[in-house]
Parts: C-alpha cells; structure tokens; sequence
C-alpha cells in the first residue's frame, strides 16, 4: 500500500505525490538506500533512566541480542529538541510501573543507518530555524511561525514524510511484528507501520492538529479533547476541499502524557508547594531551556528579575539547560551578578539526584544550575527537580501539559501556542506571556503573593481526578490491546 497517495482515503494530487516521491529520492542519492540491508540489534541499560524506569536502549549489535517477551514494549523515538525524549521518559514510565519492559527505539542514534542520517539533517535544519527565529523577528513572522502552523498542517506535508519514512525501515528487521510499539514522534510510527508492525501506536505530542503527525496504520492518541476533534476532522489541512475524516477507531484521546512518578506523587508535592506559598517560604523557580537553545534573551530578563529575591533569600531559582553548557556560559556572561548565589550542578547525575531529594524534604536557597552531557539525565533532570520546584518556566511545548504551576514563557513556532491555551484553561498554567515586560509582571505577581500557586494547585488535584494526566498509561494500554499473550 502506498501511504503517500492516499491518507484516510483522502486522494493526494499528483503533483503533490511526485514532489513527495522526489524527496525520497534526494535522500536516497545523498544517503543510499539501505532498505534491504540486514541490521541486527541488542540492548544495553539507558543512561540515567534505567534504574528509575527500568529502561533499556536497543543499540546496533553484530548479532541479534535482544529477547522480548509479553512484557516488552518498544518506544521509538527520535531527539528533536527534548520534547519527544520527555514523552518517550513518560510511556516508559508508565509501562514500567504497570510492569512492563519498556525498550528504547531511537532512529535519530542509528547514526550508520539511512534513517539515523536523515533524521540528523532535519533535526539540525530545526535547531536552526528554532534559533534564527528567536533571533529575528521578520524570519520568525515570515517563515517560522507560518512553517510551524500551517505549512506542517497540510496533507500534502504527510505525504512527502510518508514517502521518506520508506527509508528508515530496515532498522525494525528484528522486532517481532506483533510487539507493542508506541511512537513519540510521526517518523518512527510512520515507519514501523511500512515495516510491518501491527500494534502501533501513535503518540502525539502539542495541541494543533498537524497533518504532519498523522500515521495511518497506527492508532493515533492525543492530548486534549480539542486536539481529538480537529484529528478526526483534519481540520484546515486542505484548504481547497473538504477532507473526509478519520475514522473514529483510529484515534483515541487519552489525556497528558506524564511520568507515574510525577502523576501519582501530585497530591504530596502539591501539598508542599501549597504549604510553602502560604506560608510565606522561599518560592522556588525552576528555568527549562529548551533543546534548541533559544530564548536566551527571555531567560536572561527572568534572572535579572528573580535576582534582587534570590539576593534577600525569598527565591531559590533552579535553572537546567539540559546538554547545553554554551547557552550556560552566554546567560553567566550577560548576567555575572548572580555568581555570588551560583551553584553548579554538571555532568553528575547521582548528584542532581541527591539534591533534588535534599530540596525536596528541606529548604533552597540561592541559584543552581544543571548541565549534563548526556541526553537522558540533560532531559531526566526537569522531571527531578519539577517535584522540589513551585513553578516552572517555559515555553509552551511539551511541559505545557506538566503537572505543576508554570509561567508560559514566549513560544517558539505557531505550533506551541495552544499548548499555553491548554494550560491556562485547566488551570495549572498562566496564557502565553509574549514579552519580557509581561512575564517580570507575572513573575512580580506570583512572587509577592501564595494565591496563584495555590489555585494552580487545587486545579492539578482537580485535573488529576478527572484522568487528564494519565496519558501515558492509556497509551500503554493501548499498544498492548488485542495482542496474543
């Protein structure tokens, strides 16, 4: 079946169809075509998360060395930025709490395989336009945000990736066709279902229907009941007709997908906060900075603002920039007056671990900063110091959905926007502050009075009870339907 002609029986215009076959071929030229080629795999502990979450990384072995069972669940994946890390950290947390074997499946880190190359090239062209377009406002207005919203949207976009995807399937050689598989980014879903998969699923990540994340073949789950209604529709992803929809078997809403050892911790850690806000003891920020390494200037402006608190002791600021010690180095540099307050926290993940736990039984005060070289404790880390933390900052990508108080920092691609929507109508976040003076006004706001991080809280409890946060382990259940124990 060719996927690129026709999406949920919804035909693909022949010119359309050519550019999509025409994009194959220009990967095929650069990186070869090693459809046929036979890859064996094996599996060794994931860095940072195999212990918690009891993962383990398939890597490319010289014989097949892995031997799944009923318990084993694939979770293909694929670094872009840290958002689909941070999903693929929460299915495996769930699937390792319900007691399964969760594998992890990254094509980006296949880097000898056609998919690992192709991947690269667009991972780097993202970062790039992440980048330039915090950088300059007209590219931002002119070509990333319209990219992000509506260019991604088009039918015509999943066609062109479908026929790419064809590439990246001689990796799955030896995964047994029935096994398990949830997805954390289109590519790998897309590509399990041309290898032949038969229990896929399809996770997808923010809240704008794209037609860039569909997979026919897989089931497809979503985050929000909005997101759900305008999938099944394919809303505006052909603006020149009428799409016919998705079938209703096809997709599945099953609320945010966060890790059980933040979902199942909520009351307590809600609790705290709560208790720490109205009592008048130190807030505790903590900074993500995305994968890209954008925003600087934004999380330059939040330092200066905190800092005056930081210095009288009535803030603690927790700042993790994942693996990326420049940006680090760059936001030291514009802002070397809280050098004095300044702990590091780099390339020790045993270390992070302890003084998230000291944090999060005992007081903070200061600034302390996280770096570590290695993508799954850079990623890993958010999650540890989310449960010592009042209120994140971010922008509104994939922690959007978190449960924990968050300040919406200004986004980076259209896409990310109805992420803050989510958020602020739930109640667990603030709208979008799209200006530096607006996010020091909210920042001035939370600061000086515990109202707001105890509403924020009682929204979590509220959201939790209702099934919003338990996403990941619908996913799982999902993966795991209908196959033959």
């Amino acid at each position: 079946m060719d996927r690129s002609k026709y999406i949920f029986e919804n035909e693909i215009s022949r010119k359309a169809y050519k550019k999509a076959v025409k994009t194959k071929g220009k990967y095929m030229s650069r990186y070869g075509d090693d459809t046929e080629t036979v890859y064996h795999l094996a599996a060794v502990p994931a860095p940072a998360i195999s212990e918690p979450l009891g993962v383990r990384q398939i890597v490319l072995g010289k014989e097949s060395g892995c031997k799944f069972d009923e318990k084993s669940i694939i979770i293909g994946n694929i670094r872009m930025g840290f958002g689909h890390y941070r999903i693929s950290m929460a299915i495996a947390s769930a699937a390792h709490a319900m007691g399964y074997e969760p594998y992890w499946f990254d094509l980006h880190s296949f880097k000898q395989a056609s998919c690992g190359k192709i991947i690269a090239e667009q991972n780097e062209l993202y970062s790039l336009g992440s980048r330039l377009s915090q950088k300059f406002s007209l590219f931002n207005k002119l070509v990333w945000e319209p990219l992000n919203s509506e260019g991604f949207r088009k039918l015509t976009y999943n066609s062109m990736d479908q026929k790419t995807t064809e590439l990246m399937t001689a990796v799955f050689r030896d995964l047994p066709k029935d096994i398990p598989y949830v997805a954390t980014h289109v590519w790998p879903s897309q590509a399990a279902v041309h290898a032949g998969l038969t229990h896929v699923v399809n996770a997808i990540p923010d809240n704008w229907p794209m037609g860039l994340h569909l997979s026919e073949g897989a089931i497809h789950t979503v985050q929000t009941p909005s997101s759900y209604l305008g999938y099944r529709a394919l809303r505006g992803m052909d603006k020149k007709r009428q799409l016919k929809p998705m079938p209703k078997e096809a997709i599945v809403y099953t609320g945010h997908y966060i890790d059980h050892e933040l979902v199942s911790n909520i009351e307590e850690d809600c609790k705290r906060r709560t208790a720490r806000a109205v009592g008048g003891k130190t807030k505790r920020w903590l900074m993500s900075v995305g994968g890209a390494g954008a925003q600087k200037e934004i999380f330059v402006a939040v330092i200066r603002k905190l800092l005056p608190a930081v210095k009288a002791g009535k803030a603690a600021l927790f700042i993790n920039v994942g693996d990326h010690d420049k940006v680090w180095h760059e936001l030291v540099t514009a802002v070397p007056q809280m050098k004095p307050f300044l702990h590091e926290h780099f390339d020790d993940f045993g270390e992070t671990t302890r003084f998230c736990r000291a944090a999060y039984d005992g007081e903070a005060r200061g600034i302390h900063a996280f770096c570590h070289k290695d993508i799954f404790a850079a990623v890993y880390s958010t999650n540890l110091l989310m449960r010592c933390s009042d209120v994140l900052i971010t922008k509104p990508s994939e922690l959007a959905f978190y449960p924990v108080p968050k300040l919406m920092i200004k986004r980076v691609g259209g896409h990310e926007a109805w992420g803050a929507v989510r958020a602020a109508e739930i109640g667990d976040g603030t709208y979008e502050c799209t200006t530096a003076a607006e996010t020091a006004a909210m920042i001035d706001m939370i600061q000086h009075g515990g109202d707001i991080i105890e509403k924020m809280c009682g929204h979590i409890l509220t959201a939790k009870k209702a099934g919003v946060y338990d996403g990941a382990y619908r996913a799982v259940e999902l993966a795991f339907r209908g196959r033959k124990q």
